[in-house]
């Protein structure tokens, strides 16, 4: 036989094929009558479950084999967890599915389901990295399926929990709304991870919501399918651990099944799922695997594993004892078994030849591709009819308003005007439905739009973050409020990690669209504290692909929020809309009562461009420009004023928006003034906007020459009261650094 040899794994499963006595005749039977006696798994049942788990075994074995050639890249296998190929084959093709990386034999069992899939082949081509591999593009390993309801995941730490969840809930809740998911709405949300990912804080975290759900009688139809192998890479996980921990765990159904006797997994899976699509409650399924061959094949078992423990677990193999019932009860010869695996083999082997000369990816275009931001011209806006919007605002548009208004007016307009267009919308948080939010930017949402669109959540973001994500797949707009920025820290890889990943890992096929308010930024005139006060933005703009914007003004609060809105509804994508706390009730300018920080309601189809700022004050004989955003251009623009009064003539510009940034539209303010002041809340050695920018305009040859300097705030948490302002930018800052740049000359170089 030319079937590869990976040491004692292979040998134990090819030695029992080959010297096995062969069928018990008081154990044959028919192949649509059990396979044992205590459980209803048929024959052929078993067959195509057997036929799954090999072809996993051989996947992972050949993976390692391709990677010593430099044709394959990751070798995380599935070897010892094929018994999840039971759920694999219960399941519908319609039950959504989010998978832990050891579910080869699932994604394998579950496309014998699907139509026109190329199973074989296109695991090899995600395999070699290949461009045309049909889930991600070359972009990652990833096990998934667009045809079949599998998300493709990345996820080594049950961060997929929370958005597991959030389909759950999603459900229900549309089918009470009208609104039509892409799945059925009594589908059952399948999520597995490992025993070690189940110490993660953002597993328990989606573990403890679904719980949640349940003694807040909502539905929550999922399986958390814990394949509990023993130890996670090097760290062995306590004896008896997953069952004390979850056998009694509040309003979650427990069940357990070990690998070792498959017939009696099958009928548990079958109970589990039968339970939680009738019921719409949660389960935890608790499956006994063993992990075969390392974590992956870089992973030298014998620096943290005995000899004699290795051996002990490949003795365990479930694949030898599965084969051995196999051949016991007749429902596979000798010879048809033999037959089968070596032409697995073959086929999979012809496979990877083949994929290992597709096409990959080699060029930084197609590589982001699924990153890209739509232009202006892409987005569109969507209003509700007049008639509807009547009916939202009472009879009175705000645009008819001839009164200006401040931010936090503002804000629910745009918020109710947008909901009126978009049934689907859903606007969820900490304390946004009856109370409104803390700072009021949602009131009378959930007077006019009801429960079921408008609701509170517990109060954990990752769970807040969770849920959107979930909505968002099912077919939703999800509006969550993070209600202070420092809390987003809790929850931010549910954005970085899962959210704003996926387009780029299912090569655009998959998205997320979702808008995310966050209240935020400093200056509350001291209240404090630096979970209340606080600037630190830097994660959110290290993340690829997000939309990232901070208004300042009424009017650009309400263009901007449209503009996300129509990027996540129309195109997918992740915004975050970042709401200055300190800005929201501000009326004046200049002078109390001035009144100059009010402004009107745009007109509805009026949209901001993505990536465009505003210039205030712009004239040919501006002596330097200051570059700012949120509070900063508050205080910018009265500090304006007062260098005025000083002979010094300066513009000020408003960034809007953090990613993309208007870095063309500055670099055009910087040639014509010779002098930039950017003006950075945050502190001076955290990642803010600042220093993004600085680097962008030092690195452009047009610019050598111009003056560039910054203020920014004290490296330091955000204090108590009045002491706050001694470690921001205050004005008197601003006014201070922008008059002594004004009098340094304007250098040749800067033209």
């Amino acid at each position: 036989m030319s079937i590869r040899r990976e040491g004692p794994v292979t040998e134990r499963l090819l030695n029992l094929l080959r010297n096995h006595p062969g069928a018990d005749p008081a154990q044959t039977g028919p192949m649509d009558e059990p396979i044992a006696t205590h459980s209803s798994m048929t024959r052929r049942q078993a067959v195509a479950v057997f036929e799954s788990a090999i072809q996993s075994r051989l996947q992972d074995l050949l993976s390692r084999e391709m990677k010593d050639k430099g044709l394959s890249y990751y070798t995380i296998g599935s070897s010892g967890h094929e018994a999840n190929a039971i759920f694999g084959a219960l399941l519908r093709t319609t039950d959504p599915a989010f998978l832990h990386y050891r579910s080869g034999a699932f994604m394998a069992a579950r496309l014998r389901q699907g139509k026109g899939e190329t199973p074989f082949f296109d695991a090899m081509l995600s395999f070699c990295a290949s461009s045309e591999d049909p889930v991600s593009g070359g972009r990652h390993k990833v096990l998934g399926s667009h045809t079949t309801f599998a998300s493709p995941q990345t996820s080594t730490i049950a961060s997929h929990l929370p958005k597991a969840v959030g389909y759950a809930r999603a459900l229900s809740r549309m089918e009470r709304l009208g609104l039509v998911p892409p799945v059925p709405y009594d589908s059952v949300v399948y999520c597995s991870f490992g025993d070690a990912s189940m110490n993660h804080c953002t597993a328990q975290a989606g573990i403890h919501a679904a719980g949640a759900a349940v003694l807040h009688a909502q539905p929550c139809p999922v399986i958390f399918a814990c394949e509990d192998n023993g130890i996670g890479i090097s760290v062995k996980t306590p004896d008896g651990f997953v069952n004390r921990m979850m056998r009694d765990r509040c309003a979650i159904e427990y069940f357990a099944a070990d690998s070792q006797d498959y017939p009696a997994a099958w009928d548990e899976a079958k109970r589990a799922i039968a339970f939680v699509r009738e019921k719409k409650k949660p389960v935890f399924f608790h499956l006994r695997t063993v992990r075969l061959m390392g974590h992956a094949g870089s992973d030298v078992e014998t620096n943290y594993r005995t000899i004699a423990e290795i051996e002990r677990v490949e003795g365990q193999d479930p694949l030898l004892s599965f084969c051995d019932l196999l051949l016991r009860t007749g429902a596979l010869s000798k010879d048809t078994m033999l037959a089968l695996y070596q032409d697995t083999d073959e086929r999979l082997r012809r496979a990877a030849i083949e994929a290992s000369n597709r096409p990959k990816l080699t060029k930084v275009a197609d590589i982001v591709r699924p990153l890209n931001l739509p232009t202006q011209a892409q987005l569109k806006p969507v209003v509700a009819t007049r008639e509807r919007r009547m009916q939202v605002f009472d009879g009175k548009l705000p645009e008819d308003d001839t009164r200006p208004r401040h931010l936090a007016y503002r804000l629910p307009q745009a918020l109710t005007d947008l909901f009126a267009a978009h049934d689907n919308a859903m606007l969820f948080g900490e304390d946004v439905a009856r109370k409104g939010g803390v700072y009021h930017a949602t009131a009378g949402m959930f007077e006019t739009f009801g429960a079921g669109r408008v609701f509170n959540t517990m109060l954990d973001e990752t769970t807040i973050l969770g849920l959107a994500q979930g909505l968002a797949q099912a077919g939703c707009l999800p509006f969550p409020e993070i209600q202070y920025l420092a809390y987003l820290h809790n929850a931010i890889d549910q954005i970085r990690g899962e959210a704003a990943s996926l387009q780029f890992f299912s090569d655009g096929k998959c998205q997320n669209p979702m808008v995310v308010r966050i209240a935020g930024l400093a200056y509350q005139k001291g209240f404090g504290g630096h979970f209340h006060n606080d600037n630190s933005i830097g994660a959110i703009l290290e993340i690829p692909g997000l939309i990232f914007g901070v208004p300042s003004r009424a009017d650009d609060a309400v263009t901007m929020l449209r503009t996300m809105t129509a990027a996540a509804a129309q195109h997918g994508k992740v915004c975050v809309y970042l709401e200055p706390i300190a800005l929201y009730m501000q009326k004046d300018l200049h002078e109390a009562n001035d009144g100059q920080w009010q402004f009107l309601y745009p007109q509805p189809e009026a949209l901001m461009p993505i990536g465009e700022g505003r210039c205030y004050g712009e004239s040919a004989d501006d002596e330097l420009v200051i570059v700012s955003y949120g509070n900063g251009l508050w205080m910018s623009l009265r500090a304006q004023k007062r260098l005025a009064q000083q002979g010094i003539k300066a513009r000020v510009f408003d960034l809007r928006w953090l990613m993309p940034m208007p870095v063309e539209e500055v670099k055009r303010h910087a040639k014509a003034t010779g002098r930039v002041l950017v003006v950075d809340e945050c502190r001076a050695h955290q990642a803010g906007p600042s220093p993004l920018l600085m680097a962008q305009l030092c690195q452009d040859d047009e610019l050598v020459g111009v003056r560039i300097k910054r203020v920014a705030a004290t490296d330091s948490y955000v204090p108590l009261a009045a002491a706050a302002n001694l470690v921001l930018v205050q004005q008197d800052d601003i006014e201070r650094e922008a008059a002594a740049l004004a009098r340094r000359p304007r250098l040749e170089a800067a033209r």
